[in-house]
């Protein structure tokens, strides 16, 4: 009889445990997570910019020259009142995507604070933006 309290008691245990649910994921596997997150956008940024014939990164000094500006203040590179023509509709498309997922990246590596590898991740990633922008803005210029 007093194995079976014990087993009863061993079961009641391994329920209680099971019913607890998972710990949260120690601070080194939330990084993690959140970089991984980061490498799905950026490799993201790089298929569109290859679909796009842009080379799949921006030149070293383009990335360095974002590496001060913001990821809202990049996207701004056309005038104001710019209208996007037909013909540019799919380049124009292409950059809103980019930008977006920079500006997705760049707020992930900010919750991710002091990390220098992010941080790179986040600068190419406005390089980008930049330059698909500027090649939405100079589409327009010659759709007109």
């Amino acid at each position: 009889m007093k194995g079976t309290g014990r087993s009863a008691l061993l079961a009641g245990a391994l329920a209680l445990v099971a019913c607890a649910g998972r710990p949260p994921p120690a601070q080194w596997q939330s990084q993690q997570m959140r970089k991984n997150e980061i490498t799905a956008l950026w490799t993201q940024i790089r298929d569109w910019r290859r679909e796009a014939g842009m080379g799949v990164d921006p030149s070293p000094t383009m990335v360095f020259a974002m590496s001060r500006q913001r990821a809202p203040h990049v996207e701004r590179t056309c005038p104001a009142g710019h209208t996007v023509p037909a013909t540019c509709g799919d380049i124009c498309n292409l950059a809103e995507a980019i930008c977006d997922n920079a500006e997705s990246i760049c707020s992930i590596a900010a919750e991710l604070g002091d990390d220098p590898w992010a941080t790179g991740k986040c600068d190419n990633a406005k390089a980008s933006c930049k330059e698909a922008q500027q090649r939405c803005c100079d589409c327009s210029e010659q759709g007109r």
